[in-house]
C-alpha cells in the first residue's frame, strides 16, 4: 500500500506494508539515522519523534498511522548548518553525552518549548516531566534540564518565534 505523509516539511510517498515500524522507515528507507533504536519496546524514548507536534516513540508506530501526518525528526531541527536554539544549548551545557538518547531528548525538549507560552520562564520540574519518557544513562539529567532551561531563556530574550 502507498502512504503519504510529511517528514521534516518534505512530502513523502512510501510503498510499504502498513505495519512496518515508523522507526525502520525513517532509518532504513529515508536515511534519517538520527532517530535511534534503544529498547524497541517504547520504554526508553531514544526513537522519539514528533507526529503532528506530539512526542511519540517511533518504534511503536506502524506506518499506516502516519498517513497524512507531519513527522519531525532530529534532522529537522537545524536550519542547514545553523543549529536550533535547543541544539546549541545542548552543545554548550554538555547535555549530549553518548548520543543515544540525545535525539529523543531534543525532540521532547522542542515539544516543551513549543508548548510553553511566550514569556514564561523555564521550570525544572516541568522540564523533567516533559522529558520523563526519555531515559539517559550518562548525564543524570542535570545537564539536559540545564540545556532546555537555557534554550527557554534564550528564546525569551530573542522574542517570539526565536
Amino acid at each position: 500500500m502507498t502512504y503519504r505523509f510529511h517528514v521534516n516539511g518534505e512530502a513523502v510517498e512510501m510503498e510499504a506494508p502498513g505495519m512496518r515500524r515508523l522507526l525502520d522507515v525513517l532509518r532504513e528507507d529515508l536515511g534519517l539515522t538520527g532517530t535511534k533504536e534503544g529498547c524497541g519496546e517504547g520504554e526508553c524514548g531514544a526513537c522519539s519523534v514528533l507526529i503532528d507536534r506530539a512526542v511519540v516513540d517511533s518504534c511503536l508506530v506502524p506506518l499506516c498511522q502516519v498517513e497524512g501526518a507531519s513527522v519531525s525528526t532530529v534532522e529537522g531541527l537545524a536550519d542547514g548548518d545553523s543549529l536550533d536554539v535547543l541544539q546549541a544549548a545542548f552543545l554548550e551545557t554538555g547535555g549530549a553525552q553518548c548520543g543515544i538518547c540525545t535525539p529523543g531528548m531534543l525532540l521532547a525538549g522542542h515539544a516543551y518549548l513549543a508548548a510553553l507560552p511566550a514569556g514564561e520562564e523555564a521550570d525544572d520540574d516541568a522540564i523533567r516531566e516533559a522529558i520523563a519518557g526519555n531515559l539517559c544513562r550518562c548525564t543524570g539529567y542535570t545537564k539536559i534540564v540545564e540545556a532546555i532551561a537555557l534554550a527557554v531563556d534564550r528564546r525569551s530574550a530573542d522574542g517570539p518565534g526565536a
